[in-house]
């Protein structure tokens, strides 16, 4: 079986097909943040800060990492984003210790990331795009670290689902040639909005399916695009990701502050048989019924883990090249 490990410096997470789905926390991410890309800009972490405990409370088991500001004062990326990357991962590992997905799409401040994180996380992307992979290919096999392969190259982002499949290929071989195997390649096959594709959800299935069969690789998708511009986006979330598990999906980089899409997957889990017993399910189950009774969801996943409820991963030592 495909088994993707990460870990933080304390805390390893294996992305399979026999393990439960691993969730990857999306919030500390300025795009689309107005607020957040201000704070950040001033050198406010306060929400860096609430969204890193909050996640990991409700469930997170990696923390997506994304530096994207496009400051006012300095519109390059290339000179501004290293450096807040680096800030934002020193101020989280010191709050969690799940591993980290680092997410940019410059280089340089993805190199910055893996320089600072601890353990072994997640790099988060190449592209079937020639220069893209040769810029990220060699920091992937230089920090022995596993990496999310968006299936779109120099021609964009195919509607067709086969084309997706071919780039995903390719990126996968083009790792090969650099030593990294393919255990250690997440591929993204696109998720499409349903709204402007009514095939999207039923492309992605297939995708997920054959890239699994056919590549032998883990999968991820950004869960939230399959509702984009629709109205109850959660609740066609909730039932997008239980679908895409059924079919083979093992990660998705989503919103875990929200109980309905937290429900789906826990569910999916106990469902999958990758839930011994129903034990997480039935600690979810309590989480559920003080929300229910009037208490934020952040705050009842917190009250549960001061409890004594188990949290997911497996511990383990640093793991570097």
């Amino acid at each position: 079986m495909t088994r993707t490990v990460l870990e933080s410096k304390s805390k390893t997470v294996v992305i399979g097909f026999d393990e439960p789905f691993c969730v990857i926390g999306e919030r500390i991410n300025p795009t689309g943040r107005k607020l957040l890309a201000a704070q950040l800009e001033a050198g406010d972490f306060s929400t860096v800060e609430k969204d890193a405990l909050e996640q990991v409370a409700c469930g997170a088991m990696v923390l997506d990492m994304n530096a994207g500001v496009v400051y006012n004062s300095n519109p390059n990326p290339n000179e501004t984003e290293p450096p807040l990357m680096g800030k934002m991962i020193e101020l989280v590992q010191g709050l969690v210790d799940v591993p980290l997905c680092i997410d940019s799409s410059v280089p340089g401040a993805l190199e910055k990331g893996l320089e600072l994180a601890e353990g072994r996380p997640l790099l988060n992307s190449v592209t079937g795009e020639e220069e893209r992979l040769e810029a990220i290919l060699p920091l992937v096999k230089k920090y022995n670290v596993p990496v999310v392969a968006i299936s779109n190259d120099d021609t964009g982002i195919s509607e067709d689902p086969d084309v997706r499949f071919a780039v995903a290929k390719k990126i996968v071989e083009r790792a090969a040639d650099f030593g990294i195997p393919a255990h250690d390649i997440v591929v993204d096959p696109l998720v499409m909005p349903v709204g402007a594709m009514a095939t999207a959800g039923r492309q992605v299935f297939t995708l997920v399916a054959k890239l699994r069969e056919e590549l032998g690789v883990n999968t991820t998708c950004g869960a939230s695009n399959i509702s984009f511009g629709l109205p109850n986006r959660h609740g066609i979330n909730a039932a997008f990701l239980p679908m895409a598990i059924g079919a083979g999906m093992t990660s998705a980089i989503m919103n875990p502050v929200r109980p309905v899409e937290m429900e789906a997957v826990n569910a999916a889990n106990f469902l999958m048989n990758h839930d011994p017993n129903g034990g997480k399910w039935i600690g979810f189950a309590k989480v559920l019924e003080a929300v229910k009774e009037g208490m934020p969801f952040p705050e009842a996943a917190k009250a549960a883990i001061a409890s004594g409820a188990g949290r997911s991963g497996r511990r383990g030592g640093r793991r570097r090249a």
